[in-house]
């Protein structure tokens, strides 16, 4: 009996981890981490796997933040100074309706492939935001969890299942023997950047998953553990960095080495993955890694309509100490319409310059990284957290070295677009 209880008692626990792993899982893992593979075989496996470390710790801090004061980072930042706590609001107010936008169009035009209804990108987006806003809504926090969990894992099994059969055709061998293209040039390095920019997730969602966090507990009617929000932050982490992989290896057994040319928009690349599948290992195969594409791109799109949402309610309860728990629900239901809203109007004026606006909201988030990184750290090393909470000195000596790669790469950068 105390078995299951204590399995029980985990699985309550698990919830803003798959949170974080739905929000990581879209363009970054569907589009980036597949051209990878496909432009350049296994050659830039080192890129996927150093993002994912360099960035562990700095994510990490989020829960174990939250977990340790009871506070969100938003509130940490506040009691650390205005710089930290006004580069936060610029970096989320300078990105939120463009990635909003962004995620949800690429959504949409996956569903119309998908279920080829005929209807138009925009047609599709507001029926999807309208599920999404309906679920956050309807089902509040608790909906959000119980479908996350079920999303990521259904994703991971889809998205294995079409490796697999991908390792089955005996493709391995071939992508092992066709010679990667030249990488240290100026487009090469610039893909890197940007490979390892979005994978698997800009470090301002530490600030959403220590959200996540706190609102988990509430829920719980509990203070969340240390060792709880670790198991649970690994959880979701390993899984986004694990599916990113499989999407990777998608590229490299499916694509790389077939002789086409590959898109720059997420949708029509999707659409020449699932074509390209389908002529390689059957037209069986076609659905499943359509299904995979959608899925990936869907639970984007419900993460990210919850997260801003709740970022900008916490903002202004920021301001206001006095506010309760019902003000600060009710303007969370105000943004949950406004910001998807704001952001498909966004899209629908600005349609011809949207990649600009893209590569904004992309290096501003890259630009950030360091910032945030050295924010979090600060947190979690400060006063703010208790002693016992606060990590040990091999854990920090690696932080700050994951710190000195993330600012090797961002002057990396910032040579290439200047030079």
């Amino acid at each position: 009996m105390s078995i299951f209880s204590k399995s029980d008692s985990v699985f309550k626990t698990l919830g803003p981890g798959f949170l974080l792993a739905g929000a990581a899982i879209g363009v970054s893992h569907l589009v980036q981490a597949t051209r990878a593979g496909a432009d350049y075989g296994f050659l830039l496996f080192w890129v996927l796997i150093l993002a994912c470390v360099t960035k562990y710790p700095f994510l990490e801090f989020g829960p174990r933040y939250a977990a340790g004061t009871g506070n969100h980072m938003i509130t940490g930042y506040r009691k650390m100074g205005k710089f930290p706590y006004f580069t936060f609001i610029a970096i989320t107010v300078g990105s939120m309706f463009i990635i909003q936008a962004a995620v949800t169009i690429v959504t949409a035009g996956l569903a119309e492939r998908l279920f080829g209804m005929g209807w138009s990108g925009f047609t599709w987006s507001f029926l999807i935001i309208g599920a999404c806003i309906a679920l956050l809504l309807i089902g509040k926090y608790p909906a959000l969890d119980k479908t996350m969990k079920f999303i990521v894992s259904l994703l991971g099994l889809a998205t294995l299942t079409a490796v697999l059969l991908a390792f089955g055709d005996g493709r391995l061998e071939t992508a092992l023997h066709v010679k990667s293209p030249e990488v240290w040039n100026e487009a090469g390095i610039a893909f890197i950047i940007s490979f390892m920019g979005w994978m698997p997730i800009p470090l301002d969602a530490a600030v959403w998953h220590s959200i996540w966090t706190k609102e988990k507990a509430e829920n719980n009617r509990r203070k969340t553990s240390l060792k709880e929000a670790f198991f649970d932050f690994n959880t979701g982490y390993l899984a986004a960095a694990i599916i990113g992989l499989l999407f990777f290896l998608m590229g490299v057994l499916v694509m790389f080495g077939s002789g086409i040319s590959f898109s720059g928009n997420a949708v029509e690349f999707s659409g020449q993955l699932i074509e390209l599948y389908g002529k390689t290992l059957g037209s069986c195969s076609k659905p499943l890694i359509g299904v995979a594409a959608f899925i990936a791109m869907f639970s984007t799109t419900l993460a990210v309509a919850d997260a801003f949402p709740r970022v900008i309610s916490e903002l202004f309860a920021e301001e206001k100490v006095s506010w309760k728990p019902e003000q600060k629900w009710k303007t969370y239901k105000l943004n949950v319409f406004i910001i998807p809203i704001l952001s498909l109007l966004i899209l629908f004026f600005f349609n011809a310059s949207f990649t600009i606006l893209i590569d904004f909201a992309t290096a501003l988030s890259f630009i950030s990284a360091p910032f945030l990184a050295w924010f979090n750290y600060q947190l979690v090393t400060g006063e703010q957290m208790p002693e016992n909470d606060r990590p040990g000195k091999h854990y920090r000596i690696f932080s700050l070295l994951c710190l000195a790669v993330l600012i090797i790469f961002n002057l990396i950068y910032l040579y290439t677009l200047f030079n």
